[in-house]
């Protein structure tokens, strides 16, 4: 009887459990009154984060919310956090105790994430919205079996400078030796991240972005120490107000970022250089370190719904892997009236659309002989290549390149105190004999008179 009492109990206890399941027969958590933390860890101004029916924006974070607990009865609060580098990111989730849901890296970190074991395989069949990315972005080089990303955006690096101050003549060739040009000394930034600095000079002197040759990468350390002295200085997220407000004339960055810019200051101006450049993915991933696993897949989802797409990609300005995005006249109208520049005649000066996808990665690249995408460069495990760009880039940093001007100015400085300190003695030397000759003058007519 004790059995048949202890199996009745079990049965209880297993249909009393069920039942907390949500009636969908999803494995996502049914409401317990406590509010879940969605850790989003992504680039900086790199979400739609403001309600803006004008601009097409809307507040995507708090959507999120909204649909989540309209569908599953759970408070779930998004809790957004920003880096400014991969190299940031990766660093904060290999060496800090914070769990992160959702990081959003660029295709070179995810292959690396990936071959680290940091990363969770999706589970596909809960992403609904899948269909709507271009089969052009699935199976990419950096997960070649479509198993750990979701593209979020893509686009290319290119040359944006000030047409007010910088001469056609300096642009025409469209070359990346603008950063190198020293008549705008002071004027140019340069990326404050290894990789993307590194590539501007590789690219420049036709050098492979993903060697395994160290000599490449000193070689291109030689041109960013050579343009070093004319830079106003390295830069990531400080280059919208310094480009926009006309403080700095040329940098290298993103096209995405660009349109931004220039929608600030229409003097603003952008050309892919015809040495080659990067094309790049940046992608939704959930870390094996996730604690919400189910709720990140649906935040993922639905990011790459159609509204959501749409409204990050103009944000953002960068180009939409979102194919749903790319068939909608209103994306392609609100791209124009957010980020097309036009002259008091209503010319086109900047077609925002031209400027995303007027060109696609082969076109940008038809000079450059090698993948134009930055890939895993530190793959030959017996070249530690990482480590040596690491060191080459601390070095690059670390070194003054206004040492010489340092050593004159301190010579100089050496030099007056030494001159002012000889200059008194010798005054104090005259003027003591002065007046012990004066003294001394007058001790003898004193004598003298007795």
């Amino acid at each position: 009887m004790k059995f048949i009492k202890y199996i009745l109990i079990f049965i209880i206890c297993t249909l009393l459990f069920c039942s907390c399941n949500n009636s969908d027969g999803s494995d996502t958590p049914a409401s317990s009154g406590k509010t879940v933390s969605l850790n989003v860890y992504n680039w900086g101004e790199y979400i739609s984060d403001e309600d803006d029916e004008e601009y097409g924006l809307f507040d995507v974070n708090a959507g999120f919310e909204a649909y989540y607990k309209e569908k599953y009865g759970v408070e779930v609060k998004v809790n957004y956090s920003t880096y400014a580098t991969n190299e940031d990111m990766y660093a904060k989730l290999t060496n800090s105790a914070v769990s992160y849901d959702i990081v959003i890296p660029s295709d070179y970190m995810i292959q690396k994430m990936i071959a680290n074991d940091m990363l969770l395989p999706l589970d596909f069949s809960k992403l609904t919205n899948y269909s709507n990315i271009s089969d052009s972005f699935k199976n990419m080089y950096y997960d070649p079996e479509n198993l750990y990303s979701v593209p979020y955006t893509y686009g290319m690096v290119g040359i944006i400078y000030n047409s007010e101050f910088v001469k056609p003549d300096d642009v025409k060739g469209e070359s990346w030796e603008l950063l190198w040009n020293e008549k705008y000394a002071g004027k140019i930034l340069q990326f404050n991240n290894p990789r993307d600095a590194f590539a501007t000079a590789m690219y420049k002197e036709g050098l492979n972005i993903n060697s395994s040759d160290p000599s490449d990468w000193d070689k291109a350390l030689a041109e960013l120490k050579a343009q070093k002295p004319i830079l106003q200085g390295y830069v990531n997220d400080e280059i919208f107000n310094k480009m926009k407000s006309a403080s700095a004339w040329i940098s290298a960055y993103f096209a995405g970022d660009y349109l931004t810019m220039a929608a600030d200051n229409t003097d603003l101006r952008f050309y892919y250089p015809t040495e080659g450049t990067n094309y790049f993915v940046d992608a939704m991933c959930i870390p094996k370190t996730s604690k919400n696993y189910d709720i990140a897949l649906e935040y993922i989802n639905y990011m790459i719904g159609v509204e959501a797409a749409t409204a990050n990609a103009l944000y953002i300005g960068y180009a939409s892997p979102n194919q749903a995005v790319l068939d909608s006249d209103y994306y392609k109208e609100m791209l124009d009236y957010n980020y097309s520049i036009y002259d008091d005649e209503d010319n086109c000066l900047v077609d925002a659309w031209d400027i995303l996808y007027g060109k696609t990665k082969d076109e940008a690249n038809i000079s450059y002989p090698y993948n134009p995408a930055y890939e895993d460069y530190y793959k030959d495990e017996s070249i530690d290549i990482q480590t040596h760009v690491t060191s080459l880039w601390e070095s690059l940093k670390t070194e003054n390149s206004t040492e010489l001007w340092v050593h004159i100015t301190s010579a100089a400085i050496v030099i007056s105190v030494l001159g002012f300190a000889i200059r008194s003695t010798y005054i104090r030397k005259k003027r003591s004999k002065f007046y012990r000759d004066r003294d001394r003058e007058i001790r003898k007519q004193k004598q003298a008179q007795k």
